[in-house]
This record gives C-alpha cells, sequence and structure tokens, in this order.
C-alpha cells in the first residue's frame, strides 16, 4: 500500500509523505433531525488519537475511485476524513433532491462529527463541482466556523449556471441529470449517444425520457423553473452570506469551467471582505485536469491550515494562465487593477472608433437551430477552444473582423457585450461569441455569452460573457460571431414566447443589429497593459 500510495503522490506531482498505516471504518451511520440516516467512511492514521476532520459529502458515491483516491492522498499525510453519501444517493436515507437538503444536512453532519471521540472538534471541508456546493451550504453558517475550506470548479449558487443570459443550459443540464438518473445501475450500451440525441427531443422538460427511459427530477425542475421571477431556486443560493463567510479559503477553476462566473464572483466577495482567499485559474475545463490541480492546491492547503505547515503558501492572492502566453502570472486582485475596459465596436467589421455602419441582420431558425462548436461543456461533449471556420459560414449567423494586429494584445479579466438589437417576434436568444483569426484563417473561440430577449422594438441588449485571460498574438485577428442561439449547449429559443421547458411550436425570428452611432454596440475587452 505504501508503494502504491508513493506512486500515486508522484503521478499528482505532491511532495512524498510519510504514508502511516490506514484504517477504513466503513458506513458510519450519521442521523439527521428528521430521521434520516446519511451513510459515511471513515479513513484515519491507524492507532492514532482525536485529530482534526477533513469532510467530503458527495453525490457521486462514497466509493468512487476519486474520491477514494482523495481521501488516500491526505490519509497518508496524517489526517482522518470522512466521505458521506448525500441525502438518497447510494445507501444514505431519504430522497436526493439536487442542491435543496445541503445547508440542513452539512450542519446536521458537522454537529455530529464535532461530538465524536476520535475527532478533536477541528472540522474543514473540501471538495470539486457539488462536494464544493455542500461546503458552501455549510460554511457561511457553521458555528464554530470550519478550520479551513478548498473548492474546486464550483460556486456558491448553481442555478445561474442552469440558465445564463436568461437560456436553458440544455446541454450541461440533461448531461447531469442523464448520470444522476443512472448512476445506481450499470450504465446501458450507448448511453451517450442517447443522451446527445435526446437533446433535440420535445418538449426539453420530457427530454429525460429519451436518454435514460423514465423522468428524472432534475431536468425536470430546471426545465420547469427557468422563466424570470421564479424562487424555486432561492433556497439553494448561498452567494449573499459569501461575505460573512471567514473560514480561510483556497479556490481552483478553469478558463473554461462552466462555474467560472460564479466562482470568481465568490473570490471577489472573500476578497472585498478581508478574507483569507486564494485562487488559481487555469487552462482547464471542468474536467480531470481541473480535479488534479484541486487536489494538488487543497492538500497545501490542509496542511497550512490544520498541520500548521506554512512553507507552501505562496503570497499572491490571484494565480492565473495567460491562454496562448504560456505563462502564469500573479496579482493582488481580481480583475487586476492594471486591466482597462476597453470598447471594440461594431461596423462593417470590428473598429476601436465609434461606428456608423448600417444594421446586420440574419433569421434565426429553431428547425435547423444554429449549432454550438466549444465553450464550457460537461462531457460527452467537444467543448473548449475549437475551429469555428464551419459555424461563422452559415447564414444564420453574422461574422465581423478586425484587422490584423501590429502587436500581442492580452484580455485579463470580465468580457461583456453592449449590443442594440431588435427582433421580429419581440423574442429571442442573442448569443455572441470573440474569437481568435489566426494566419492561417482559422477562428477559434475565446469567449462568450447569451442573453434571452423579451421585449419588442429596439432592445439594449448587457450581455455578460465569461472572464478570460488570453493573448491574441501579432498578425491575429479579433473577431465577433452573433447568432439566435448554440444549439444544444442552450435550448431552442421557440419565438413564441412559450415556457423553454414546455415549448413544441416556433417560429423564426429575424434580428436586427445596430450599429450606427446613435446605437454603437460592441464587446467590451479588458485589456491588460503589463
Amino acid at each position: 500500500m505504501a508503494v502504491s500510495g508513493r506512486l500515486v503522490d508522484r503521478l499528482l506531482g505532491l511532495p512524498e509523505s510519510p504514508s502511516p498505516l490506514a484504517e477504513v471504518i466503513r458506513d458510519l451511520r450519521v442521523p439527521m433531525p428528521d430521521g434520516v440516516v446519511l451513510v459515511a467512511d471513515l479513513y484515519r492514521p491507524r492507532g492514532a488519537g482525536p485529530l482534526p476532520v477533513v469532510l467530503m459529502r458527495t453525490p457521486y458515491g462514497k466509493a468512487q475511485a476519486l474520491v477514494r483516491l482523495f481521501a488516500g492522498v491526505l490519509t497518508r499525510r496524517g489526517f482522518q476524513v470522512v466521505v458521506q453519501n448525500v441525502r438518497g444517493v447510494l445507501g444514505s436515507g431519504g430522497r436526493f433532491h439536487a442542491f435543496h437538503d445541503e445547508k440542513d444536512d452539512g450542519l446536521a453532519t458537522l454537529k455530529w462529527l464535532r461530538a465524536q471521540p476520535w475527532c478533536d472538534g477541528r472540522v474543514a471541508m473540501v471538495g470539486a463541482s457539488y462536494l464544493g456546493f455542500t461546503e458552501w451550504a455549510v460554511a457561511p453558517y457553521a458555528d464554530p466556523p470550519l478550520e479551513a475550506m478548498g473548492l474546486g470548479i464550483t460556486a456558491s449558487e448553481f442555478a445561474s449556471s442552469f440558465y445564463p443570459g436568461g437560456a436553458l443550459a440544455l446541454h450541461n443540464t440533461l448531461v447531469w441529470s442523464s448520470l444522476m438518473g443512472t448512476q445506481d445501475e450499470r450504465r446501458r450500451p450507448f448511453h451517450n449517444r442517447r443522451v446527445r440525441q435526446a437533446m433535440r427531443h420535445l418538449p426539453v422538460g420530457e427530454a429525460d425520457l429519451a436518454a435514460i427511459g423514465r423522468p428524472e427530477t432534475f431536468l425536470r425542475e430546471v426545465a420547469a423553473h427557468a422563466e424570470p421571477g421564479d424562487d424555486f431556486w432561492k433556497g439553494t443560493d448561498h452567494s449573499a452570506a459569501v461575505p460573512e463567510t471567514t473560514t480561510p479559503t483556497t479556490m481552483v477553476t478553469g478558463w473554461w469551467d462552466l462555474f467560472l462566473r460564479g466562482q470568481l464572483r465568490d473570490f471577489a466577495a472573500l476578497h472585498a471582505a478581508g478574507r483569507q482567499v486564494r485562487i488559481t485559474i487555469g487552462p482547464w475545463g471542468h474536467d480531470a485536469r481541473a480535479l488534479r490541480a484541486t487536489l494538488n492546491d487543497q492538500v497545501s492547503w490542509l496542511d497550512a491550515h490544520l498541520n500548521g505547515d506554512k512553507a507552501q503558501l505562496r503570497q499572491a492572492p490571484v494565480r492565473l494562465h495567460l491562454q496562448k502566453a504560456n505563462t502564469w502570472l500573479d496579482f493582488a486582485q481580481w480583475p487586476p487593477p492594471e486591466t482597462k475596459p476597453t470598447p471594440l465596436y461594431f461596423s462593417g467589421g470590428l473598429t476601436w472608433d465609434r461606428p456608423d455602419a448600417a444594421p446586420a441582420t440574419f433569421t434565426y431558425d429553431p428547425y435547423d437551430p444554429t449549432p454550438n462548436i466549444g465553450g464550457p461543456l460537461l462531457s460527452p461533449g467537444k467543448g473548449r477552444q475549437r475551429d469555428n471556420s464551419r459555424l461563422e459560414r452559415r447564414d444564420d449567423v453574422v461574422v465581423l473582423s478586425g484587422v490584423p494586429l501590429t502587436e500581442d494584445l492580452d484580455l485579463i479579466g470580465p468580457v461583456s457585450a453592449t449590443v442594440h438589437v431588435r427582433t421580429s417576434t419581440g423574442q429571442g436568444d442573442l448569443f455572441v461569441r470573440l474569437c481568435d483569426v489566426d494566419r492561417a484563417g482559422v477562428s477559434r473561440n475565446v469567449t462568450d455569452g447569451i442573453l434571452r430577449i423579451t421585449s419588442e422594438g429596439i432592445v439594449r441588449a448587457e450581455i455578460e460573457m465569461h472572464p478570460t485571460a488570453y493573448r491574441f498574438l501579432r498578425g491575429h485577428r479579433l473577431r465577433v460571431m452573433l447568432a439566435g442561439g448554440a444549439f444544444p449547449r442552450f435550448a431552442r429559443n421557440p419565438g413564441t414566447g412559450d415556457p423553454a421547458g414546455r415549448a413544441v411550436a416556433f417560429r423564426r425570428t429575424r434580428f436586427e443589429i445596430l450599429r450606427d452611432r446613435d446605437h454603437p454596440s460592441a464587446v467590451h475587452l479588458p485589456i491588460w497593459a503589463g
């Protein structure tokens, strides 16, 4: 076991550990106030006395290989780890209701842990993705506070990622709901293919039947509560409590992660409140590379805050990877103060001067929806940065290009767009994408955003795009693409005003993009002069 542990540490790039003998106590029964019992496994150095506890709460099952690997890495470093299945998952009682029960169950688990003779009263939490959300459901409300918190590719609220800009995030929602709906059974052949095909199913709120053959609660709840003003997810939003969280916190995310915007907001809120917090942003998506970086980051954080070993702690609160420059940069805050938001206007092409051009038009046809290429997608799906050339040749998009750059251009920070737009139906989703066109003419996506439009007449659309840190190389061109959607990443806008989850009838929508002096449309770029 010690040999295999050393090999794992070496593969993960971790410092060599003492590798004490470990014991695992399976299926601890943790009672909840309503009588439901949740199951957990305890990993601890054999023969140790009371120790702090590192808690991980998971909806994927405590026997998952990645969770067991993480628990093993921590146990070899002298920590004891409790891995708990959340309510309704693989032996834990009750019904799994995604995101809704994690606050009450997490706080009850924390109270139970502190009462155990093998716990010295100190508890930290670590994890990634949904596991990270379970930390946010506990940390702002824990009394006394958690000793430390490690958050990977996650956020204090997930609902904004279900409906970015008001559009239903179909691909990621159906992929995750299909995973959760089948995790307690042997996966049927061609599962991924069926999920992809089910993205075309109508109505969207019943796509689970095509994907896995039966209803799945999460997909149906996301589809049923996609309209503005719906408070269904309000109790799962912990973002307002973030500034009050005093727990020392470390974060890892990636430029292609679907929770990037929320995680950066959480970091900024903690940092502005004067809390001890750091963040690492790498060239990753919601993937194995991000998980590996998360594990490494959390090991050093736990060593510092539970074992007092602060030698590995860096000073800079922000460390980020500047894409295409192949370099890491450190900053004191996010966004970097050296960044200057600068408009790049839509004209006949793209210009740094105010525009004066006739409107650009295109028609979105939900019967033949504009496809998506790349971006922050859960697997299966070809996400991240991709060649957009085929997409840009379609008739239902507008493509605007700048002139070749005479020197490198670095963007670091939030990206947004202001677009004056009119639709023929008073409905529509406006999708805006910024691309990097290389010297050979290949166009690759850098960042994008979408906004659901529900008003007639000229609308000033303010579109939040994914933040980025990216170098456009000398000789390359910036390009903006505008479309009426990006399917199946986002559900088709029916053009009728019908709720996205129930729509089965469609209307084509003509878009008119204004770009004159009275209606200047632009992307706002965070130009870094460092």
